[in-house]
């Protein structure tokens, strides 16, 4: 077993991110889309000699241009962000868009402004492009969640494994009594013939609390659903943040008897398979 376990933890990777993983650029052409008229009219502030006649002249044609000028400074709306205004009150970024004045201060105070005026920025549809993709990058530790997912998905398509995805346990009257009130939703169900294989993945490329809770967690529902005839919980994961909380990944391999990484899942193939 010790043998297998250090075999195990030499075959942990440090990143599971593909190329894809960087960037979900679907999803920046579409938040631009959404606001490109908008900003098409905002572009008529670039290179202005009177900027604040250029505001009025697009404040009386539609003032509602004014409303996605919180993403030019990398802002989302939705956040609601708030301010400390000139007086000391913390006033919402969005009440800075409901007049002509308040859009000048805006403009003056970011200093937004004088970058359009000297025209640093030649246009603004791609330059919130820019700025969607900058604030996409925080999108990374969502994604990350489903990269392992993605990838335990593409390995059983490609062996011809038919599977699905986010089971709840309650579907199984048996294990919903093993597990009682703890109730669980599988990352991947795979049913043969003779057995069903109730299936968690993650991925860990740094260390944490949340090592410790999650081989916890599985050492304690593992015993419970391999107890009822026909089951088997399997855990798939890998990281090199493994390494931060090896002693209680070790107890773990030790009580379940499927745990794979993303080396080792060919033998789970095999199993199924075979």
């Amino acid at each position: 077993m010790l043998k297998n376990f250090d075999k195990f933890m030499s075959q942990l990777k440090e990143t599971n991110q593909t190329l894809d993983f960087f960037c979900d650029f679907e999803k920046i052409s579409q938040n631009v889309e959404d606001i490109k008229l908008s900003l098409c009219m905002l572009n008529s502030l670039i290179g202005a000699s009177n900027l604040r006649k250029s505001v009025e002249t697009i404040w009386n044609r539609d003032k509602n241009a004014f409303s996605v000028m919180d993403i030019l400074v990398a802002v989302r709306t939705r956040d609601k962000k708030e301010i400390l205004d000139s007086v000391g009150n913390c006033v919402p970024l969005e009440s800075m868009f409901t007049s002509v004045d308040s859009v000048m201060t805006f403009l003056t105070e970011t200093g937004l402004g004088d970058v359009l005026q000297s025209q640093k920025v030649k246009d603004l549809v791609d330059y919130v492009f820019g700025i969607e993709t900058g604030l996409d990058t925080n999108a990374r530790k969502n994604r990350s969640g489903h990269v392992m997912e993605n990838t335990v998905a593409n390995i059983l398509t490609n062996a011809g494994i038919p599977f699905r995805q986010e089971v709840y346990s309650r579907e199984w009257v048996a294990i919903t009594n093993v597990l009682g009130d703890d109730e669980k939703r599988f990352d991947f169900v795979v049913e043969t013939p003779s057995k069903t294989y109730l299936i968690e993945v993650n991925f860990y490329s740094g260390g944490g609390s949340k090592l410790n809770e999650v081989a916890r967690s599985y050492s304690d529902i593992a015993p419970k659903i391999n107890s009822v005839e026909g089951f088997e919980f399997v855990w798939i994961t890998d990281g090199i943040g493994w390494k931060s909380a090896k002693n209680k990944l070790q107890e773990a391999y030790g009580i379940i008897p499927s745990v794979y990484n993303l080396t080792s899942i060919q033998d789970f193939i095999k199993l199924v398979t075979g």
